[in-house]
């Protein structure tokens, strides 16, 4: 196949790859829908449960200060029930709204799981296709495909759908992560193609170095898999605000989108151990490209725009992962800590490839 039909080949799947990771996070969308019933219930049970426990522990209270002989009210507790003692274990009855509100009439519905399998297979023939089509414009140039923006945004997105398939796979349970992760992902590619493509040739004489293979596929690892922490810290401040609202009125709060995420400690410890992974190859990604910079440019460090908000960016993330070991600092305050280094890697890769020059000047626009 000649070069510039290995070009063609690959914009077609790259534009498939769009339609995929599209078709993928509708169904994943689906799964979140008609699955989120069934975890909703759970959560309403979990909530209620708690309910009964403390009115239990109200009225023991009251029977311990019977008992010392302290007076007490003689108003009977009736706002709760417990169908046990009639033989019903299956929910909790709240009646102090005149609503006998059950979960027995919940049917789990059998397209949850259905979709939720349909949308990681997608993502998968997606994924394929995504990388079919990096691989044909590296064999068309003859050289590694990420010289560019272009390349690198889609090189970062692979990376992150790696991410996302690995954890799927492992834990069916974290199919959930699609839904928020593939919008992001299909909007990095749609703007690459429509405002960072540029024709596959080759690079400046000052990428072709084999520490292009080094340094620069350590930092597209990273910035994949640091974009999932990033998604699971946003899921998880308004997962926590939710359990907040639910611990302020002692009962289960309808949510469309909280309430039916993981619990706030299940999204914090997703979004710790992707960065905790992610870190020391984000290190070793900004080590290896300041050896480069001493064998190109004559100095390991010289302050240019793009290495200064490269440390930048691991300063946030580092103070990120000491915050979750410092007291008064974790919880909200990490999370926040990691959005920032999100928003500086952001910024990175926008802004200083753009429009401050730079000796990282790179773009290829």
């Amino acid at each position: 196949m000649a070069a510039d039909q290995m070009v063609t080949v690959s914009d077609h799947l790259f534009s498939g790859a769009i339609v995929g990771y599209s078709a993928a996070l509708m169904a994943l969308c689906g799964d979140y829908a008609f699955g989120k019933g069934e975890r909703r219930a759970a959560a309403r049970s979990e909530a209620r449960a708690r309910k009964a426990e403390s009115k239990a522990a109200q009225r023991s209270r009251s029977t311990a200060l019977v008992g010392a002989g302290a007076p007490v009210d003689d108003e009977v507790d009736n706002d709760v029930v417990d169908d046990t003692a009639a033989g019903d274990t299956s929910a909790v009855h709240v009646t102090d709204a005149g609503v006998k509100d059950s979960d027995d009439d919940y049917v789990p519905s059998k397209w949850g799981p259905r979709l939720g399998l349909i949308g990681v297979v997608l993502t998968t023939l997606a994924l394929v296709a995504h990388i079919t089509s990096l691989v044909l414009r590296g064999l068309a140039t003859e050289r590694l495909p990420w010289g560019n923006m272009f390349e690198f945004a889609s090189a970062i997105v692979i990376c992150a759908v790696v991410t996302y398939l690995v954890l799927a796979f492992r834990r069916p349970d974290r199919r959930f992560l699609g839904a928020f992760l593939l919008p992001i992902v299909v909007l990095i590619l749609v703007l690459s193609g429509l405002k960072l493509y540029v024709t596959a040739g080759p690079v400046v004489a000052s990428l072709r170095s084999y520490w292009l293979a080094i340094h620069v596929s350590a930092a597209s690892i990273a910035s994949g898999i640091l974009l999932v922490s990033f998604v699971a810290s946003v899921l998880y401040l308004v997962k926590v605000r939710h359990e907040e609202k639910e611990r302020a009125t002692g009962d289960y709060v309808p949510s469309r989108i909280a309430g039916a995420l993981p619990s706030s400690a299940t999204l914090d410890r997703l979004a710790a151990r992707t960065m905790m992974f992610a870190f020391p190859i984000w290190t070793f990604a900004i080590i290896a490209g300041a050896i480069w910079a001493e064998a190109a440019w004559g100095r390991y460090w010289g302050w240019d725009p793009k290495e200064t908000w490269a440390f930048i960016s691991w300063v946030v993330y580092a103070g990120y992962l000491h915050a979750r070991a410092t007291p008064g600092w974790k919880g909200r305050k990490s999370a926040y800590l990691n959005i920032l280094g999100a928003a500086t890697m952001i910024f990175n890769f926008v802004v200083v490839n753009t429009v401050i020059a730079g000796l990282h000047s790179y773009s290829g626009l």
